[in-house]
C-alpha cells in the first residue's frame, strides 16, 4: 500500500469492516460484562430485569455489594502487593540484565540471552509446578537437616512474587534492553571527558534516557501480575489474589458482584492509559 496513491474502494470498505468486526470482538464482551454489572438480578447473565447499584454498594437484603465485601477488596489488596512487588523486582533486575545485555561481553552470553527467554515458552502451570516443587525441597532440606524453617519457600504470596518475576523480568530486560541499544553512547563519552563520574552519568544521562522504557516495562509488569492466574494457582496459600478468589468464586456459582469488580478493574485500566497518554511528551513540529 503505497500512501501517496488513492485506495481502491473496495479496499477502504473492507479495511473499515476489518477494523469494526476488530472491535467488536474486542469490546463486546467487555461492555455486557458492565451493562450486566447493574443488572437488578441474582445472576449475572440476561434477562435484563431493571437497574441497581446493589452490586457496588449494598449490604442488605441478601446482597453485599463490591464496596462491602471485605473478602474481595482484601484478595484486591493482596494482588496490589504482590503486582508492586513484582513491578519493583522486574524493573530493577531487568535494567541490570539490559546493561549485562548491551554494554558487557563474556563467555556464554548467547546461551544466558537463550535461557533468559525460556520462561516465556513455558506453560504457566509448568513453571507454578516447578517452582513450588523446588522451593519446597530447599524449605523441607533446611528444616530436616538443621531446623531452618523459611516461610517465604512455602505457598505463600512470597512465593507467588517469585514466580511471577521469573517470567516477568524477562518481558522487563527485552523492554530495557531495545531502547538501551538505540542509546548514543557518545554521550557518556563525552560526559567522562568532561570529568563526570560513572555514576554521575548514570543518574543523569542514561537513566533519563531510558525512563520511557524503565515506566512503560513496570506497568506491563504490573498488569501481568495482576491478571495472572495459571502460575499464581499453583503457588498461592491461604491469602488469596484476586483472580484465585474470582476463580473460586465462579465455580460456587457466579455473582454479578464480579460484573461489579471487572468493570471496576476496566475504569482504572482505561484511567491509566489515559494518563500515560496524557504525560507523554509532544514530539516537536
Amino acid at each position: 500500500m503505497i500512501p501517496s496513491l488513492p485506495d481502491n474502494r473496495w479496499l477502504l470498505r473492507g479495511r473499515a469492516l476489518y477494523i469494526t468486526v476488530f472491535f467488536l470482538f474486542l469490546l463486546l464482551p467487555l461492555s455486557v460484562v458492565a451493562v450486566f454489572a447493574f443488572n437488578d438480578s441474582l445472576f449475572p447473565t440476561p434477562p435484563w430485569k431493571g437497574f441497581t447499584l446493589d452490586w457496588f454498594v449494598a449490604n442488605s437484603g441478601g446482597r453485599t455489594g463490591l464496596l462491602f465485601d471485605g473478602e474481595l477488596l482484601t484478595s484486591i489488596w493482596h494482588s496490589c502487593k504482590v503486582a508492586l512487588w513484582v513491578s519493583l523486582l522486574s524493573v530493577g533486575l531487568g535494567t541490570s540484565n539490559a546493561f549485562l545485555l548491551e554494554r558487557a561481553e563474556f563467555r556464554g552470553k548467547g546461551l544466558f540471552t537463550t535461557l533468559m527467554l525460556v520462561p516465556l515458552v513455558i506453560p504457566g502451570v509448568i513453571l507454578g509446578i516447578s517452582i513450588l516443587a523446588f522451593a519446597s525441597n530447599i524449605a523441607n532440606f533446611l528444616y530436616d537437616h538443621w531446623e531452618i524453617e523459611l516461610e517465604w519457600l512455602r505457598p505463600g504470596l512470597p512465593l507467588v512474587v517469585l514466580g511471577q518475576v521469573s517470567y516477568i523480568i524477562t518481558i522487563a530486560t527485552l523492554t530495557i534492553a531495545a531502547r538501551l541499544k538505540r542509546f548514543d553512547t557518545t554521550l557518556e563519552e563525552a560526559a567522562l571527558n568532561l570529568g563526570a563520574s560513572r555514576w554521575q552519568i548514570l543518574r543523569t544521562i542514561t537513566l533519563p534516557y531510558l525512563k520511557p522504557a524503565i515506566i512503560g516495562s513496570g506497568a506491563v509488569a504490573f498488569l501481568l501480575s495482576f491478571e495472572n492466574f495459571n502460575t499464581t494457582l499453583m503457588l498461592v496459600g491461604s491469602d488469596s489474589p484476586l483472580t484465585i478468589l474470582m476463580y473460586g468464586r465462579m465455580r460456587e456459582g457466579a455473582s454479578p458482584v464480579l460484573n461489579a469488580v471487572s468493570l471496576g478493574l476496566m475504569l482504572v485500566s482505561a484511567l491509566a492509559v489515559v494518563l500515560l497518554y496524557l504525560r507523554k511528551p509532544k514530539q516537536p513540529a
